[in-house]
């Protein structure tokens, strides 16, 4: 069995997480340390917020810590909200502020609707980081909300070569192709691969 701690109080993503890594891995989350501190996302990058939160966390955890960053980058916004998706409305914006900032956003800028999610995980033991994973998936931004699966942007994101957004998507062929599942997939290859070579 291999074991971490993922570095965040969202169940939605450690609910994807058990479902693509399947059932030789076992997950833990903060909601099993509400002890630890909230860590500021203050990198410029996804890959710096994934960093910080995996390094930061492992101060407090023993064994292997996995942190992410995700969100959505649309084109004609130059890229927003980027680094901000979660708090794009605002700190403490619901997803569907979130959307409805965005749509209005893109209702009012010029240009295609062309879109990707990124997703960046870090992986690290007592603070050293050990890799870090990237997956990306490209779309476009619909002019409504569509579905009623998923969370944050699905609702309004619809993956290249697909007439359904994420939120329309069974869940499983969702977890096939998004962003979140191919960094995740690479992971696992780097954890598979680690435990031959020096099992922990």
């Amino acid at each position: 069995m291999h074991q971490f701690l993922l570095a965040t109080r969202n169940s939605h993503k450690t609910r994807e997480f058990a479902e693509i890594l399947g059932e030789a891995f076992d997950i833990r989350d903060l909601a099993d340390a509400p002890e630890l501190p909230v860590i500021e996302e203050t990198g410029l990058t996804f890959e710096a917020n994934a960093i910080l939160k995996a390094v930061e966390t492992s101060k407090h955890s023993q064994g292997l810590v996995v942190a992410d960053d995700s969100g959505l980058e649309v084109d004609a916004l130059n890229g927003a909200p980027g680094i901000y998706s979660a708090r794009y409305a605002g700190e403490d914006a619901t997803d569907a502020e979130n959307v409805a900032k965005l749509l209005a956003a893109l209702n009012s800028a010029p240009g295609p609707r062309s879109a990707r999610f990124c997703c960046v995980l870090a992986l690290v033991r007592e603070g050293t980081v050990l890799g870090t994973f990237h997956g990306l998936v490209e779309g476009t931004i619909t002019s409504a909300p569509r579905g009623n699966s998923g969370f944050g942007y699905d609702p309004v994101f619809q993956p290249e070569g697909f007439d359904q957004t994420f939120a329309e998507l069974d869940p499983a062929e969702k977890n096939r192709i998004s962003h979140r599942a191919r960094a995740i997939q690479a992971l696992r290859r780097a954890l598979l691969d680690r435990a031959k070579e020096k099992p922990d």
